[in-house]
């Protein structure tokens, strides 16, 4: 179903407009990832509570029989990993947010898509989801809930994950996702702080969502790309990656390319380079930039990167595309993963962590 279209059996809460009239992101002050805490402010309320190294065992120095912790808050990597008996580590993660589209369907998948990423981008296999749902009861019909919901768990079959119940409350805006459980080999990790110099960087999904998506906020035109865009799962560029050695990744999301592209050289002591040109965008992103539909959210992302980008003479324009708060966006690889270009490459550390050219 769409969220312009009426559908039978669709039914509203007293006071309620009718289903045929709903536009989803008009009851949510932002959307999708670009509604995020902005990267600076939410580092400054997580410092401090990065694991200690003696977190990891019991008292008396012995391993703790909860497991070892791999990757945690350290360097804000995508999930979190933990080493359990027979050579398996548990990877635990969840991610929600507001409407990004006005189809209640196409929301649920890409909601579901951007969750199951974070597995994958640590090179995991999604296991299990619970679901994440806030609704606002009295302003929109629960039959669009349902919708919601269904296109969740599409993408998680899809993805052969489990999607057993979850947790939903009463909300002023309507906000869906998941918490998702998986596998994965703990010698076979994608993280963020193993970069190394010499390596390349390939990106796995064109940029411009985010553009797209507050074009679509601001006028309601759809744009399918766009939505086929997030709602591709990125299991196939995960295991990819891994099957050619990588060990270095991370998923562009709501900090845009340059934010977590950033949060990765950074963790891993090197300079990044970007060769803008080589940046694949979606049809239509460079028009929507140039005709303002930029969100605040892709402002903060440049203002957080700034002190610490050599833009060099590239056009605001191209700047902003780079900063631009992705939902459910590809995988940011530090190696070559075939069919996918090529963006930049990782070297030495020079005193500037992120150089475009």
């Amino acid at each position: 179903m769409t969220g312009t279209t009426a559908e039978p059996g669709l039914t509203a809460a007293p006071g309620a407009p009718a289903p045929g009239r709903i536009r989803l992101t008009q009851y949510a002050h932002g959307g999708g990832c670009a509604c995020k805490i902005p990267p600076g402010e939410l580092e400054a309320v997580v410092a401090g509570l990065v694991r200690r190294p003696e977190a990891d065992g019991s008292a008396d120095g012995s391993p703790s029989p909860l497991g070892e912790l791999v990757v945690g808050l350290d360097d804000g990597d995508d999930a979190a990993v933990v080493r359990i008996e027979g050579g398996r580590a548990v990877v635990a993660t969840a991610d929600f947010f507001t409407p990004v589209v006005d189809d209640p369907y196409d929301w649920g998948r890409i909601a579901a898509t951007n969750a199951l990423s974070d597995v994958y981008a640590v090179g995991g296999e999604p296991l299990v989801a619970v679901n994440l749902l806030g609704w606002p009861r009295e302003r929109l019909p629960m039959d669009l809930a349902k919708e919601v919901l269904r296109g969740g768990l599409d993408v998680a079959r899809a993805a052969g994950c489990h999607v057993a119940g979850g947790h939903s409350v009463d909300d002023p805006e309507p906000k869906y996702g998941m918490a998702v459980t998986g596998l994965a080999d703990p010698e076979r990790l994608l993280r963020i702080d193993a970069g190394r110099a010499g390596l390349p960087l390939s990106l796995t999904k064109p940029l411009g969502v985010g553009v797209l998506n507050t074009r679509h906020k601001a006028t309601g035109e759809v744009f399918p790309q766009a939505v086929a865009a997030m709602t591709t799962l990125n299991r196939d560029a995960s295991r990819a990656a891994l099957a050619a050695g990588a060990r270095c990744a991370t998923d562009v999301t709501g900090f845009g390319l340059l934010g977590h592209l950033y949060k990765l050289a950074r963790a891993s002591g090197v300079t990044a380079v970007v060769d803008a040109a080589a940046v694949p965008y979606l049809e239509g992103a460079r028009e929507a930039v140039r005709d303002g539909h930029v969100s605040g959210g892709t402002r903060r992302n440049l203002a957080w990167v700034e002190p610490h980008l050599d833009a060099g003479s590239l056009a605001e324009e191209d700047v902003l595309l780079l900063a631009d708060a992705q939902t459910s966006g590809g995988l940011l690889v530090a190696g070559e993963v075939p069919g996918a270009p090529v963006v930049g490459e990782l070297v030495p550390f020079d005193g500037t962590a992120l150089r475009l050219r």
